[in-house]
């Protein structure tokens, strides 16, 4: 495994003291990143959540505003992340009734999974993956918190950035 140097972290200055990256000569461009996230759970809770019957409300509703909100408060809670104007967020989110077990191993076959995907754009010097990571694990949260009183074995797993277009490195897209 290679190891990096911290003057190779942008995050740190040549003596590894951290700071926030200056942005101020980068070039404003339009910025796109995209996040998912699963979490799993029992069946039952699917149910509960699918048919509008979770007792705090409408669950993927409730967390889809909770994950939009956490995006736009992203250098709240990240220290070295940058106040950004973003001009789009956008949270989805796919039920599965049964999960692929080749995909998680040792869960069983009587849970079922909701897949996350956010979607964060801006027109700016600096990216929006924090935002993306940070708006769909919040929103997994919302979930996890509405649905403990049924179920607190659910589990968020594979929180991770699909891909990311704009600025001067490019686009990046996870497995390619």
């Amino acid at each position: 495994m290679a190891t990096m140097s911290s003057s190779s972290l942008t995050h740190f200055d040549s003596l590894g003291q951290a700071h926030m990256v200056d942005v101020a000569a980068k070039a404003a461009t339009h910025r796109i990143a995209v996040a998912q996230g699963r979490i799993v759970m029992k069946r039952a809770t699917l149910d509960i959540i699918l048919d509008g019957s979770a007792k705090k409300g409408d669950v993927l509703g409730i967390a889809r505003v909770a994950g939009i909100m956490a995006a736009k408060k992203t250098s709240d809670l990240i220290p070295l992340c940058h106040p950004l104007a973003l001009t789009r967020v956008a949270i989805e989110f796919i039920a599965n009734e049964s999960i692929d077990t080749v995909v998680i191993n040792d869960i069983d076959s009587e849970k079922a999974v909701i897949t996350g995907t956010a979607t964060v754009e801006t027109v700016g010097p600096t990216g929006v993956e924090m935002e993306a990571l940070t708006a769909i694990s919040v929103a997994l949260l919302t979930i996890y918190d509405m649905c403990k009183a049924v179920d607190r074995g659910m589990t968020i797993t594979e929180v991770k950035l699909l891909e990311k277009h704009g600025g001067k490195s490019g686009s990046y897209r996870a497995g390619a």
